[in-house]
């Protein structure tokens, strides 16, 4: 069966009447179409240009005066496939381009990948592959060829199911308000273009963690795509997600190492120039590196990446005030006998274990002796920094925390000796302030730049009650990101929610927030780990921000249309099943414009059937758009309470 888009069937249509002249038969004869556009046939580029589609997608206004962008329009010419059974300008040859034309057309090259003008709805869910070969194939729609299409997928969809979760635990909405927070089932990049008018340049942070494409099955997810694909579905939802974000706010990108380099360089396209810029990327501890030397395991890495941007040029990181702690200052101490001598580049320097000395005052210079913290007082410039990178600094290891060392004539002030420390408060794990290593910590520690939370709990998996294994990040180190990049009451929005991680920390620390999952488990992991929250769960970064409790949300669905047709489809078991889907489906559902139902044949095998009714299914028609709510037969679906929740969502924008 092919599958053509509305342009191409206007196209097609124009030609044909000029009887044979581009036809040989049912076949274009495309060279010939080229030959005259190229020659400016009036009758053919007047009759071209009659076409509304045509006039809207191919002709500007340049001072006053309208204009063909002919070259544009013959290049849909140039691609056979295009012309069978493809939406998209890329069908035929992928490979090294420059300005949109390939290595053997001209002598700049870049690096380029297929798909890369197109919109692909991509759903998450594995569905598909559970049945075989009954892939549903979804489609690739280019963004000039089928923008009529395109305009329908992207169009409002209405919501279902709606409910409100608080404190006096769910019940029916029919007004979304300013300060609610909203959890969304279905597909993510209909959702956010479901949400677009509403929270044009509200979101201070977006946080994803994206599907790393590692193509493996450890991830209840789809989580293998052609690598093209792959940077179509992020593309497609990025520059969805940018008219989301506030002017001083960022957009986090989680990612492994499978496709870090290849997401890095698509994102700095988007967010180059005036667009906005790549601010830095975070490098992610995510599992202890002796995990490589144990022998029983397979070299593998331990670092995952955030890559951070915004959609501002001028965006500056902001600046942190670390509250330090009196040990890290100076202090006063009675030494008692020393346990040991080291001879130090020349110097007899005494060793006091943390038994052989005590503190006699918290803060300020001694009256006695002057005491110094290692910590953020002792500067490499200085001799004394320089005698303690040299000499002192390689014994952190070698003698307890806290040990102190008495070294004579610095010679950089007049004190017969300075006392050095080895650091205090606890080094082992990387659990410092929001998960940031002092300078001192970064010479001996692997990693120089790295956030790792994983140590402090070691009930990650299983963190807010529920188990989401392989999935899951820490609420502590989700907290980090959201404190350093927004203030109360900010909106933060994560698009790949997963188990709703984000969204249980924002609650917790007074943010406000937005979650959207396609997945089954947001009813059965997400949902009732928000639940959890609301009621004083005590787990993750509870006790640390003293959460009590409380706070709200609303749950909506994208009301499906074909999707639910799809699913009743792959989930049929009988002729029969396949029957009662067929009957509802001419009754209410969208099928392909090109699809022959006299081809329709019971007595074919069940999958044949399931094959067939699947390919009649039009992919563009996965959700009911909010334009059809006054329909009939639309509406009886829906509650008084939806249809008015619906209303004001989409037309009191206000709140």
């Amino acid at each position: 069966m092919v599958v053509e888009s509305k342009l191409m069937l206007e196209v097609k249509a124009i030609l044909k009447s000029f009887g044979n002249k581009y036809f040989n038969g049912d076949k274009l004869k495309r060279h010939k179409v080229i030959e005259d556009l190229n020659a400016y046939d009036e009758k053919l580029i007047q009759s071209l240009l009659n076409n509304k589609t045509i006039n809207r997608d191919f002709v500007i206004s340049l001072n006053g005066k309208e204009v063909f962008k002919l070259n544009e329009f013959i290049d849909m010419f140039q691609y056979k496939k295009f012309w069978q059974d493809s939406y998209t300008n890329y069908a035929n040859k992928i490979g090294l381009t420059v300005g949109g034309k390939f290595i053997d057309e001209c002598e700049d090259v870049v690096l380029d990948f297929p798909y890369k003008d197109t919109v692909l709805k991509a759903g998450m869910t594995k569905e598909d592959k559970q049945k075989e070969d009954l892939d549903p194939n979804e489609i690739f729609l280019n963004e000039i060829i089928a923008k009529d299409e395109i305009d329908v997928l992207f169009d409002k969809k209405i919501f279902k199911n709606v409910k409100k979760y608080s404190t006096e635990g769910i019940q029916p909405v029919s007004e979304f308000r300013k300060d609610d927070n909203l959890i969304i089932k279905g597909n993510n990049l209909l959702g956010l273009y479901s949400i677009k008018e509403r929270f044009a340049k509200k979101a201070k942070l977006i946080y994803i963690d994206v599907p790393y494409n590692t193509d493996t099955d450890s991830f209840p997810y789809n989580d293998s795509f052609n690598r093209s694909t792959w940077l179509t579905f992020i593309k497609n939802r990025t520059e969805i997600a940018k008219e989301l974000l506030d002017e001083d706010g960022v957009i986090a990108y989680q990612i492994s190492f499978h496709q870090y380099a290849y997401l890095k360089v698509m994102l700095d396209e988007i967010f180059k120039n005036a667009n906005g810029k790549h601010v830095m990327t975070f490098n992610t501890l995510v599992r202890h590196p002796d995990r490589n030397l144990t022998g029983d395991k397979e070299f593998n890495d331990v670092i995952e990446y955030t890559l951070i941007y915004s959609s501002s040029s001028n965006y500056k990181m902001p600046k942190i005030s670390v509250a330090k702690t009196v040990d890290d200052y100076i202090y006063d101490v009675e030494l008692g006998n020393y346990d040991k001598i080291l001879e130090l580049n020349g110097k007899n320097v005494e060793v006091y274990l943390p038994s052989s000395y005590r503190v006699t005052k918290t803060i300020g210079h001694a009256t006695g002796l002057k005491t110094i913290s290692v910590r953020g007082s002792i500067k490499e410039k200085n001799s004394s920094g320089r005698f303690y990178v040299a000499h002192l600094e390689k014994l952190v290891g070698s003698y307890p925390e806290g040990t102190i060392f008495k070294v004579p004539h610095m010679g950089d002030d007049k004190v017969p000796y300075r006392l050095f420390e080895l650091p205090k408060n606890g080094n082992k794990n990387g659990l410092y302030y929001q998960g940031m290593p002092t300078s001192t910590d970064v010479t001996y520690k692997q990693y120089s730049n790295f956030l790792n939370f994983m140590n402090k709990y070691n009930t990650v998996n299983n963190e807010g009650v529920f188990e989401f294994r392989n999935g899951k990040k820490p609420e502590e180190y989700i907290k980090f990101f959201i404190e350093l990049f927004t203030k109360k009451d900010d909106l933060v929005l994560d698009f790949f929610m997963g188990s709703a991680t984000t969204q249980a920390v924002a609650m917790k620390i007074n943010r406000r927030f937005i979650g959207i999952e396609q997945m089954d488990y947001i009813n059965t992991i997400s949902v009732p780990r928000l639940q959890k929250v609301i009621e004083g769960e005590q787990g993750g970064i509870s006790k640390d921000v003293n959460w009590q409790g409380g706070g709200s949300f609303v749950y909506a669905e994208l009301f499906e249309k074909n999707t639910g047709f799809i699913k009743d489809i792959l989930n049929a078991e009988t002729i029969d099943d396949l029957k009662k889907v067929y009957s509802i489906m001419l009754e209410v559902g969208d099928l392909d414009f090109r699809a022959d139902l006299s081809k329709i044949d019971w007595t074919m095998s069940f999958k044949d059937n399931q094959k067939l009714l699947i390919k009649i299914i039009d992919k563009n028609q996965l959700y009911f758009n909010y334009s059809e709510i006054d329909d009939n037969e639309v509406s009886e679906w829906l509650t008084d309470e939806e249809i008015a929740f619906n209303k004001n969502f989409y037309e009191d924008l206000e709140g």
